[in-house]
């Protein structure tokens, strides 16, 4: 593929009506999730629950992209149609995480790396060749006493750039991730600095590494305070706060930011979202890669029952449709009491 292809492709993933679906959840991650609905964490349920939200009607209107965890990528429907093939032949890109989970960095208490370089090199053309479009490596960065670190955030953006050349060696459109966690009782600045000294590092190292900035797409935390805060704070807030620290340290060739929701609300995030996009132009697309943000409602409407599988989409689908509103500056509160067209 061609340094032109993975441009168009990073394009489209933040194209200017849809946004990036995270349905990546670890093992882990899954088993509390679906705990919390009196599920068992199943790779029955896991691939059932994922084909309720990849078959659902519509959905490619507002989704340009989905995250897999790496076992998705083997799935296929109950009508034996893979994922991988599903996605790409209704138009949605289908991407791949690659990071297989974090490690304490050595005498650095509270600060961890994520694990999964080994064999990346190696592994990379097979999920080309299996229909893959773009990769996911996610960063880790604590807020709190004397953290982040330098060498915390060196460490991640060294990694994140690495795996960002790999990808692109390989033909496929790295999505870097490096996440300023919500929790915490910190503030505005505490964030704000924070999310710039480790974007800056970011870009540094991309550069380093001479990776294609125009061929791959930030996914990275909005700027706000802890979730553990007593400071208030309104959309307008995280949204001037987001975008300086964003000019501060984005070059324009960049085309794209795909916010994660970082613990936000469902109607937190998408309100977040739409305040940044009626700030004016910017030299970069801005919109979403949620998890929780789009699928809290479909997991508890789904429930894991054949039964649930209309009302899981009709949650999916309103959560899409209004964060593709969101991403465009047109979503209003009215649009969450009914189903509505983007």
């Amino acid at each position: 593929m061609t340094q032109s292809d993975l441009a168009d492709v990073a394009k489209r993933l933040v194209g200017a009506t849809g946004g990036v679906l995270a349905a990546d959840e670890s093992l882990p991650t899954m088993k509390k999730r679906f705990e919390a609905i009196g599920l068992e964490s199943t790779e029955e349920l896991r691939r059932a629950y994922r084909e309720m939200l990849f078959t659902t009607p519509d959905i490619e209107r507002y989704i340009s992209g989905v995250i897999l965890f790496e076992e998705s990528t083997r799935h296929a429907t109950s009508a034996r149609e893979p994922f991988l093939r599903l996605l790409t032949d209704r138009g949605i890109l289908p991407g791949v995480k690659v990071g297989t989970g974090n490690k304490q960095i050595p005498f650095f208490p509270d600060e961890v790396y994520t694990e999964g370089l080994d064999g990346l090199q190696q592994s990379l053309p097979t999920f080309k060749e299996q229909g893959v479009a773009f990769t996911k490596w996610r960063a880790v960065i604590a807020i709190g006493p004397g953290l982040p670190t330098d060498v915390a955030i060196e460490i991640n953006t060294q990694l994140l750039a690495r795996v960002a050349a790999l990808s692109q060696q390989a033909g496929l459109v790295p999505l870097v991730e490096p996440e300023v966690l919500m929790d915490g009782e910190h503030g505005f600045d505490e964030s704000f600095e924070a999310t710039r000294r480790t974007l800056g590092s970011l870009m540094r190292e991309l550069s380093t590494h001479r990776v294609q900035l125009d061929c791959l797409v930030l996914k990275t935390n909005m700027v706000m305070p802890g979730k553990r805060s007593s400071v208030g704070y309104s959309p307008d807030d995280v949204a001037a706060a987001t975008i300086e620290c964003l000019e501060q340290v984005l070059p324009p060739a960049v085309p794209g930011v795909a916010f994660l929701s970082g613990g936000q609300s469902e109607l937190e995030a998408t309100t977040n979202l739409n305040a940044m996009n009626t700030r004016g132009d910017l030299p970069w697309q801005l919109t979403f890669s949620f998890g929780r943000a789009l699928l809290d409602s479909a997991l508890r409407s789904w429930g894991g029952s054949p039964d649930g599988v209309a009302t899981g989409q009709a949650q999916f689908l309103q959560r899409a449709q209004n964060n593709a509103a969101a991403r465009q500056g047109r979503y209003t509160p009215e649009m969450e009491s009914e189903q509505t067209v983007a």
